[in-house]
């Protein structure tokens, strides 16, 4: 594993009118198929750790991830155009993606207006400082 302090973090900000179960599955699917959108996984840092006993526990990453609340579907929207217009990867889930089958979830999604999805939560990784500013108005989820 590389030594140096990382340059780069992840972040996921998520819906608190949403109940708490919901919201660690649409996470749990953020992060699951997250890595997935990069072809270069630089400056992404995974490791395995070892126990004293030898137990290995595999790719876990060394950079940090923060989850931070928004009050409502609507900041989450404002600030996944804010992360298109600066070209920040980021992937979300909402409603539409929770009911049925893989299949019906996409057709659901598509037949859904883009202002009219509820969003659970939204998911991104970008350089410190970059998201640092972005994020700002968002507080640590608690």
């Amino acid at each position: 594993m590389n030594n140096q302090p990382t340059t780069h973090r992840f972040v996921a900000v998520l819906n608190k009118k949403i109940e708490t179960g919901k919201l660690m599955n649409a996470l749990a699917h953020m992060s699951a198929g997250f890595t997935a959108l990069f072809t270069d996984k630089e400056p992404l840092r995974f490791d395995s750790y070892f126990d004293k006993d030898g137990g290995e526990h595999k790719s876990i990453s060394d950079n940090p991830f923060i989850v931070l609340a928004a009050d409502n579907s609507n900041k989450i929207r404002t600030l996944r155009n804010t992360l298109i217009e600066n070209n920040i990867t980021f992937n979300d889930f909402t409603s539409t993606m929770t009911v049925g089958t893989f299949a019906e979830q996409k057709q659901r999604t598509k037949e859904t207006p883009e202002a009219e999805l509820e969003y659970y939560g939204i998911c991104f990784f970008g350089e410190n400082d970059q998201l640092r500013e972005l994020t700002k108005k968002f507080s640590l989820w608690k």
